[in-house]
């Protein structure tokens, strides 16, 4: 407790040590001042449609600096969303529709320095404005008026850099492209001149697909398949061929958390973020294939209300409240409130899985340098555990007959788990100049899982009855703290200028359990009879034990510009891991270790739209226990090579081709001498090549696609075969997912959208004893958009295929859902 009680003291300290400057409050209206909603149809028509503003006119008119963009309206404008890409500066106006007589708005060279002004409607009720200057991107004031826009441009020379305009978000990510992460580099950079492969899920896309788990958000990254059921209650991706539970690959909000992929709240999701590779030298100890950064929904500067619910096959339902804004007339104060919540009763028999929790953060500026969040999460889950069917009868033939998909082999009656998680944490900003920031993050997330969880044994020589086991977890608790402090700053160093990351973080994470193991009656998987009286005795009782890990590192980067075209990023990472294991509160071992994980990495850029890169970078994970000769174990290491290239098609969608080669080392494997020991000579590798495509084809035509070939073998190990491919790794995988939205006519608003995922054979254990086969799915969506009204049909497997996603083992095979019908309506206002 005392680690606990100085972290948190730390974290008090720092918040408190920046005073704040409140502006003043806004006034509380009182029921007769609040607007009167509406309560016939005719009505609330007319409330979609006046939310759309419409464009009636558009002026350009001369200044000493440049010229005014007006665009003349019937309601006043939100502030647009704005940024640069090449020469053109772009803002995209939400909630709007420009009604000219000519339909859209352009012009040539209207004054020296600017090549093109245009106005032109996107989908969804959105107008875009671009502003193209001959020689660099020009600069713009942007302010609202009471029936209008009125965009202030400057013509600019040409920049050594893109320059980007400061803005305020005010709505939803727009579309497909996030052209900049934190991800890659802890800093905002555009991903074009970041040395790895990063690939970004967006809003958008989770809103289109209906997505209500990480696992399917991922469907849409080349390289990444699922390690556990698609009905588990946890989230263990593979990344290039490594990953599972004790990779540590989730983080949320560029934070780890150890509790990360045992409870996401969906709804509080903003985008999804993958960094394919060793991530050690920003994140500390993980699995070598990449890192999943979930992004939390933070506040809004203008108000915002989106309320969703849908129904679906299997008596699935779900709803969410997503609520922001300023509390504030400054600004000063804003908040974003997510709640929402699910419940389905799976194609699986007895299979019911309820999931809720709600989001509160609060956003404070302190003063015009300095800003404080502060975010909690309370995430719960009832559900049985999911271990599948045995693989003789569902990917291997069975003489007594196929399985079908919907059966359990569980207990109704015993069988569940479930979890709560809580998070609190705040981020610290604050601006030391223009050049230099500090930040500070602190969070705290505690995590609760009591669960009977029923477990196959073995599938005796009948083929049908199979044995099985109960763990009775009366207590696993598991709490992590991490406080995280980083500087940055940019300075030249005469012609080369650079951007400097200094920071450290302290990560503690307690876990303590408590649990029995009871005997189980077998169980016939051709004719299952069902009783909690299949219950017996109690064979192994465990003793209460808890683990304590303590993580200490400090990290280093620069991203240094030597030419306009040419970028080099060099960073590295020093960590300090302490384990501690106690049984009924007496210490049974302890083990120390540190790592050192650097990353270099070079972008060259031959012309604008086009990125060649390559890079080298470490990965780590400390092993505990020992050998034969009590020696004890070292940290496990991975290692990658990538080169690759990213190419921007156009100002609306990019790809990355990469080509990738990783080595996990250390790797424990069984003891010649002694196969009761393990030692470290075990070895795997993963070599490969990713396509990724993410944007906007044309208006209205978005996609997010991918390919991956991915070889991931044993090479060197006493207890498998060496050449041995590693487990739920498909040579070969696709995924594309393309939406159409009508632009203009009397169908404006209504879209269409298709998904196909393609996933080659996989090996099911690393004996190779058996495959999964592949499969084909196809999923489909039909949508219309009205002013800020939606309404959508989605359907998975279209066309009903039996197909196994992933096993754990010859008696955890786990089958995908069959044909699946959601549909959702959704009102922002």
């Amino acid at each position: 407790m005392r680690r606990q009680q100085q972290l948190i003291f730390i974290a008090v300290v720092t918040v408190f040590a920046t005073q704040p400057a409140w502006a003043e409050e806004s006034p509380i209206l009182r029921r007769d001042q609040m607007a009167r909603p509406a309560t016939t149809i005719e009505e609330w028509q007319d409330a979609i449609a006046q939310t759309v503003v419409q464009i009636t006119q558009v002026q350009l008119n001369p200044t000493d600096a440049g010229f005014e963009v007006i665009l003349e309206t019937n309601n006043q404008l939100a502030t647009p969303v704005t940024r640069v890409v090449d020469n053109a500066l772009i803002a995209n106006i939400p909630n709007a529709v420009l009604t000219l007589p000519n339909g859209e708005f352009q012009a040539v060279e209207p004054t020296e320095g600017i090549a093109s002004v245009s106005v032109t409607n996107l989908s969804g009720e959105n107008v875009r404005v671009i502003i193209t200057g001959f020689d660099a991107p020009p600069t713009a004031q942007i302010n609202a008026v009471a029936q209008g826009l009125v965009l202030s441009v400057a013509p600019q020379v040409a920049q050594s850099e893109d320059e980007t305009i400061e803005i305020v978000v005010t709505g939803e990510q727009d579309g497909y492209p996030v052209p900049e992460t934190t991800t890659g580099t802890r800093t905002d950079t555009p991903t074009r001149d970041i040395p790895f492969s990063i690939q970004t899920v967006p809003q958008q896309v989770l809103r289109e697909q209906q997505v209500q788990r990480v696992s399917e958000a991922l469907r849409n990254v080349a390289g990444v398949q699922s390690e556990q059921s698609p009905r588990s209650a946890f989230e263990a991706p593979r990344i290039r061929g490594f990953g599972g539970f004790d990779s540590f690959n989730i983080i949320t909000n560029g934070l780890q958390d150890g509790n990360a992929g045992s409870q996401i709240g969906i709804g509080n999701i903003e985008r999804v973020e993958v960094l394919k590779g060793p991530a050690a030298a920003l994140f500390s100890q993980g699995g070598p294939g990449g890192t999943v950064n979930i992004v939390t929904k933070q506040p809004l500067s203008t108000p915002f209300y989106n309320v969703e619910a849908s129904v679906g096959s299997f008596d699935t339902y779900s709803g969410l409240i997503d609520l922001s804004g300023p509390l504030d007339q400054a600004n000063n104060v804003l908040y974003r409130f997510n709640a929402y919540g699910y419940r389905t009763d799976t194609f699986v028999d007895f299979f019911e899985i309820e999931r809720y929790g709600f989001a509160p953060t609060i956003s404070l500026r302190l003063d015009d340098d300095t800003d404080l969040t502060l975010e909690a999460e309370y995430n719960y889950f009832e559900q049985p555990n999911d271990r599948g069917l045995p693989a003789r009868g569902t990917v291997l033939p069975n003489p007594n007959g196929e399985l079908p998909i919907s059966r359990f082999l569980g207990e109704p009656s015993i069988d569940y788990v479930s979890g709560r998680a809580t998070r609190l944490g705040f981020n610290l900003e604050h601006r030391l100049n223009e050049d230099w920031q500090i930040r500070n993050n602190f969070r705290v997330s505690l995590y609760q899982q009591p669960q009977n969880s029923v477990f196959p044994d073995t599938l005796l020589e009948d083929n049908r009855t199979l044995t099985r086991g109960l763990i009775v977890a009366e207590q696993q608790d598991t709490n992590t703290y991490v406080l995280n402090a980083d500087i940055t700053g940019n300075f030249n160093t005469g012609a080369i200028s650079h951007q400097l990351l200094v920071g450290f973080d302290l990560y503690t994470l307690n876990s303590t359990s408590r649990y029995v193991q009871r005997s189980l009656s077998p169980i016939d998987i051709f004719n299952p009879v069902y009783s909690p009286s299949t219950v017996g005795d109690v064979i192994a009782e465990f003793s209460p034990s808890s683990t304590n890990t303590d993580q200490y590192g400090i990290y280093i980067q620069d991203q240094i510009t030597l030419l306009d075209n040419l970028k080099l990023l060099l960073g590295g990472r020093f960590d300090w891991v302490e384990q501690r294991t106690k049984e009924e509160g007496e210490l049974t071992g302890s083990q120390s270790d540190d790592a050192f994980s650097p990353r270099v990495g070079i972008v060259y850029q031959p012309i604008q739209p086009i990125s060649l890169y390559a890079s080298y970078s470490r990965s780590f994970k400390q092993v505990t226990g020992s050998g034969l000769d009590n020696t004890l174990f070292e940290p496990e290491r991975g290692t990658q090579y990538e080169v690759g290239t990213k190419v921007e098609l156009s100002d609306r969608i990019a790809a990355t081709l990469a080509y990738f080669n990783i080595t996990r080392a250390n790797v424990l494997t069984e003891d010649p001498e002694d196969p009761n020991f393990s030692i470290q000579t075990g070895e795997q590798q993963s070599r490969g090549i990713e396509l990724d495509v993410t944007g906007e084809i044309s208006p209205g035509w978005s996609i997010i696609a991918g390919y991956a070939y991915t070889n991931a073998e044993i090479t060197e190990d006493n207890t498998y075969e060496v050449g041995n491919q590693i487990n739920n790794v498909p040579n070969h995988a696709f995924n594309i997912w393309t939406t159409y939205e009508i632009q203009q006519g009397s169908l404006q608003g209504l879209g269409f959208g298709l998904g196909l995922f393609y996933v080659g054979d996989r090996e099911g254990d690393l004996d190779n004893s058996f495959s999964l086969p592949s499969y084909f799915r196809t999923d489909a969506a039909l949508f219309y958009n009205r002013g800020q009204f939606r309404v959508a049909l989605n359907v998975r497997n279209l066309f009903d295929i039996r197909y196994f996603e992933t096993a754990e083992g010859d008696l955890r095979v786990f089958p995908g859902e069959p044909l699946t019908l959601l549909g959702s309506v959704s009102w922002q206002f």
